[in-house]
């Protein structure tokens, strides 16, 4: 059986199809322009396959309330063109067969505790930082929702001593994840992060913003496993800082190994590498397919 995957972000589109054990038998990916011309791409590359299932793992925000009007639909996205966008309504045009709908995020937190850094749990967090920052949770086995899906790129940090840059997002200015993307870290310094590889100080201050993010997040959710993707976690200079801020933060106030002794098994690039949101796209499909039966 083969099953497809959409990896929908805003700087590139991942399609792919894989089998039921997770193998991928084919892998595309085409920059995201306007919607026709992208989903242009997107039916081109499923064509010549017939699939049991589809999944989408979407950049956000998107609605994923089955009993909403918009459901399936990209809704407040600064990115040109697809602001309220039907995403599941255009591939339900095309496509008879059993459709998944949800954040890439969320894909990818699914995929790494299936067969990534966190297989063999059944919590963890998957945080990715590049264009945006966005997480993704799996909680007893489940990817987390509420009446809507995370936005944990967005919530308020503390300012760094040494930070004016007044932040990069739309809708905050100054929360996480417009003062730690990459286009936060282009902007305050003058270049991107991989041309800025050799400066601690820009390093530091990623690592005092992130930390403080996943201070946050351990608290209220307690993963078992922290997973950090993304462009800007390729620089693999930031996670010691990451590291110190984060337990200097905690002040041992959650007293378990994983953070205290053995940090850098705890919190750890993803084991699926950059195939996590499509892999994890593709698992969606599949779910959604035995959901049929």
């Amino acid at each position: 059986m083969l099953y497809g995957g959409i990896e929908a972000g805003g700087t590139k589109f991942v399609c792919a199809v894989g089998d039921e054990s997770g193998n991928i038998v084919k892998r595309d990916q085409f920059p995201t322009t306007l919607p026709e011309e992208t989903m242009q791409y997107v039916f081109e590359f499923f064509k010549d396959f017939e699939l049991k299932s589809l999944g989408v793992g979407s950049f956000g925000p998107i609605d994923i309330n089955p009993n909403s009007l918009t459901y399936g639909s990209i809704t407040s996205t600064p990115k040109k063109g697809w602001k309220d966008y039907p995403f599941l309504k255009t591939l339900k045009a095309s496509y008879d067969i059993p459709l998944a709908f949800n954040t890439d995020v969320n894909a990818a937190a699914l995929a790494e505790a299936t067969f990534g850094a966190a297989k063999g749990f059944d919590s963890c967090l998957y945080i990715t930082v590049g264009t945006g920052i966005g997480a993704g949770a799996v909680v007893q086995g489940n990817v987390l929702q509420g009446m809507s899906h995370p936005e944990m790129g967005h919530i308020i940090v503390r300012r760094h001593e040494q930070d004016t840059y007044e932040g990069s997002c739309l809708y905050h200015k100054d929360c996480l994840e417009g003062l730690a993307a990459g286009p936060a870290i282009k902007e305050r310094w003058g270049k991107a992060g991989v041309d800025l590889a050799d400066n601690k100080d820009v390093w530091e201050m990623e690592g005092f913003y992130l930390a403080q993010a996943l201070m946050q997040y351990i608290l209220i959710l307690s993963p078992n496993k922290i997973i950090l993707g993304g462009g800007v976690m390729k620089q693999k200079q930031v996670f010691p800082y990451v590291f110190e801020y984060v337990k200097l933060l905690l002040n041992d106030y959650v007293p378990f190994p994983e953070v205290s002794t053995n940090i850098e098994e705890y919190i750890v690039s993803p084991g699926l590498g950059d195939n996590a949101g499509i892999m994890g796209s593709i698992l969606m499909g599949k779910q959604a397919y035995q959901e049929q039966l």
